[in-house]
């Protein structure tokens, strides 16, 4: 009898925690909700939320809408045209320390790890080959470092030619990417110096870094106004697809399954729509899984969906080449890349304060932030702006309800929001989201402590 009392006891007592975690979340504020993002693959757990009816599961009628390019974006979010919008995840952060736009925006969720690639036109890549190591079948070893390109580029200097390259905004994952990968060769990506109102980024620059969107990267590539470009998928692909380009190496050749994409909100409408905001979470978190699920089993149907004008609107193969596991490079040269596109696998969609506190510390290195700030004001900012509360209230919602195991998610009791200390970039150097000034002493081109462009 005792032990039926107990048993009895322990069953109420697990629906009632059960009942009290869906309590938290109440019904939506607001149902109707307009959500902006650029035409590139990352954008998929938008879509596929929407495609497959995961907004309307939490009582949200959801319309998706292609923006012009990342400023437009933005702006938008800011101004409350949109609800929120597929985001560069240096952007919630540039916003909201002031780099271009001043402006609380914040993110709950991750949308992806990887997804971008470093592309050279067909010219630059026959001058760089003879100085990239080969394999014993002749075949490029990757990835390809930026010593490779450093003789090209010497080279056009001594002619007084700029050697112009494109990426895609100045808080852009890939231009923190392209210039990680090109200071790691020995090139000056250049520096900004608001203070002196230059922010074009170029001040003592090796390599002239400007800004072009995403769907118009091959486009300039081709007319000859840029030699290369950092940009997500499918831009580079395309390239290969066009024979104008060649990719020469991927994001995560320059840093291991490094973060990409956030979904960003403005803090006030966070605020205004709390439970709307962790619906949409849940409905997101729902996406990212089945992008990943069963060994990336669904990723022929999201190409298919993908594809669709309103959506990426690029030719199937091309998305599929980099979304089905694999990445050409050099034409006919299509390599195993199973880890290129990671919605959910590694705990992708959590939004990790280190992960942010990487952003500035580039945003530092680059002079965008003029001056030193102590290891304190990075976790202040980060906390700021990346939110895993609002993260682990959606999570533990789909837990109460079945939708989602709690093996699925960090274990939330013990999570500091930091990864381990990690040496997985292209030279070897070991970041550590805890001691962000001791990172930037590491690099001999950077800034670093008070220096000043």
């Amino acid at each position: 009898m005792k032990h039926t009392q107990r048993l009895l006891t322990a069953t109420i007592a697990t629906l009632l925690l059960s009942q009290a975690v869906q309590a938290k979340v109440g019904a939506p504020e607001k149902e109707d909700l307009k959500f902006g993002f650029i035409k590139l693959t990352d954008m998929a757990p938008l879509a596929v939320a929407y495609e497959k009816g995961y907004f309307e599961d939490e009582g949200l009628y959801v319309t998706l809408e292609a923006q012009a390019n990342w400023k437009v974006l933005l702006d938008r979010v800011i101004d409350g045209e949109l609800d929120g919008a597929h985001m560069l995840a240096g952007q919630p952060l540039g916003a909201t320390i002031g780099i271009g736009t001043q402006a609380e925006v914040i993110t709950a969720f991750s949308m992806d790890l990887n997804g971008n690639a470093i592309t050279v036109s067909n010219s630059i890549w026959e001058q760089m080959k003879p100085n990239v190591p080969k394999d014993a079948d002749g075949k490029p070893v990757h990835p390809i470092k930026a010593d490779a390109l450093a003789p090209v580029v010497k080279q056009y200097k001594d002619q007084g030619k700029p050697f112009n390259m494109g990426m895609v905004f100045p808080v852009s994952t890939h231009n923190y990417e392209l210039r990680y990968w090109l200071a790691a060769g020995g090139l000056n990506p250049g520096y900004y110096a608001p203070q002196k109102g230059d922010n074009a980024g170029q001040l003592q620059a090796d390599v002239l870094l400007s800004v072009t969107p995403p769907p118009q990267m091959p486009a300039t590539l081709e007319a000859g106004t840029i030699y290369g470009y950092c940009v997500g998928e499918p831009w580079n692909q395309a390239a290969v697809f066009k024979g104008i380009g060649v990719p020469v190496v991927t994001d995560q050749g320059v840093w291991h399954s490094n973060p990409e994409k956030v979904f960003g909100v403005s803090k006030s409408w966070a605020e205004k729509y709390p439970n709307t905001h962790i619906h949409v979470v849940k409905a997101l978190i729902r996406a990212a899984y089945w992008l990943d699920e069963s060994n990336n089993a669904h990723r022929a149907e999201a190409v298919k969906l993908l594809a669709k004008p309103n959506y990426v609107g690029a030719d199937e193969q091309v998305i599929a080449n980099s979304m089905t596991g694999f990445f050409e490079f050099e034409k006919g040269d299509k390599r195993p890349a199973p880890d290129f596109n990671v919605f959910f696998r590694e705990h992708a969609t959590y939004p990790y304060y280190s992960d942010a506190i990487w952003y500035l510390t580039q945003m530092r290195r680059w002079g965008q932030i003029p001056e030193g700030k102590p290891d304190s004001w990075y976790m202040d900012i980060a906390k700021q702006v990346y939110r895993p509360d609002i993260y682990r209230q959606a999570a533990e919602e789909l837990i109460a309800e079945g939708k989602m195991k709690a093996s699925d998610f960090p274990d939330f009791a013990s999570e500091s929001g930091f990864k381990a200390p990690d040496n997985r970039f292209i030279d070897g150097v070991t970041y550590d989201g805890h001691k962000p000034n001791d990172y930037l002493k590491q690099f001999p081109i950077g800034l670093k402590g008070d220096e000043q462009p």
